[in-house]
């Protein structure tokens, strides 16, 4: 089974050293996406379930990606058991 790819908003004009991003989680999606609401909110959907940091290692790609920047330049600060996370940008 082929695992789809995310679709992603461009985020990249978030993407500068030292930015704080905030984001709600939707674990056990149907499928992956990042969106940034009418609210300003994003929005990061991911179809694995929140065990064993599965859905935080799977935010932290989405997002990145989202970014445009590499994965390992993302610091999850608050948030690891919560649906709010709090990322900051390397």
């Amino acid at each position: 089974m082929a695992k789809e790819t995310a679709a992603s908003e461009d985020l990249r004009d978030l993407a500068e050293p030292g930015a704080s991003i905030a984001v709600r989680v939707a674990p056990r999606a149907a499928r992956e996406a990042v969106e940034r609401g009418k609210d300003g909110v994003i929005r990061v959907r991911v179809t694995c379930a929140p065990e064993a940091g599965k859905a935080n290692r799977a935010v932290t790609r989405a997002l990145a990606g989202a970014l445009g920047v590499a994965p390992s330049r993302l610091e999850l600060r608050r948030g690891m058991t919560s649906r709010d996370k709090f990322f900051v940008l390397r």
